[in-house]
């Protein structure tokens, strides 16, 4: 029976076209594939697999069942099978790519949920309810995967106020900005968001 439903879960993940959903001098998503999966992968640093379904990823003898919002990081070097079951991105950084263009000033973002804190990425799930405003704060460059439809209404720092229709299941980059964001859609705002920073000096023994 064990057998049977790993087979069927590789089945459906066959079925589910493979695409680049975005590619530029920092980074390349892929939807539904995992060519940086392999330890010796060219061109491939630290990865993240974000999943938009239900799905397996196993890695050496470990197996992890993800859902959709769940995040596993890998660093350059490490391995893990392509994931099976469900859609998903991953998210390939590339070695030596340019310096990261971060915000002139580091003002955390209230209401949302740290899914990782390191030298490279730091990651969170965002979150903003129905009407809710998250006071200003402030991004490095990163890539954003959207969960939810909804709208929101931003203030950029030095700009004129933008409306931004959120569209789930897609992969975009954003520059650095330092911003008042209200959530004024009919859905609550949830995403994974992958910011940047430039390396960090080694730490002292």
């Amino acid at each position: 029976m064990i057998l049977l439903t790993v087979l069927l879960a590789q089945a459906a993940a066959a079925e589910l076209p493979s695409s680049v959903a975005l590619d530029n001098d920092y980074v390349r998503v892929t939807r539904n594939g995992s060519p940086c999966a392999p330890a010796a992968a060219k061109g491939c640093g630290d990865r993240v697999v974000v999943a938009l379904g239900d799905v397996v990823l196993r890695s050496g003898v470990s197996r992890r069942q993800m859902k959709r919002g769940d995040i596993a990081v890998f660093a350059q070097g490490e391995s893990y099978e392509p994931p099976t079951g469900g859609a998903f991105f991953e998210v390939a950084f590339k070695p030596g790519h340019p310096a990261v263009q971060e915000a002139r000033e580091f003002i955390p973002p209230e209401k949302n949920a740290v899914r990782f804190d390191g030298d490279r990425l730091f990651i969170f799930e965002e979150r903003l309810a129905v009407g809710e405003t998250r006071p200003r704060h402030s991004h490095n460059q990163r890539v954003v995967i959207q969960l939810n439809r909804t709208r929101l209404q931003q203030w950029p720092e030095g700009e004129a106020e933008v409306m931004r229709d959120i569209v789930p299941d897609n992969a975009g980059f954003n520059p650095p900005v330092i911003h008042t964001v209200k959530n004024v859609g009919e859905l609550p705002l949830r995403g994974i968001v992958i910011e940047m920073r430039n390396a960090r000096p080694p730490r002292p023994d």
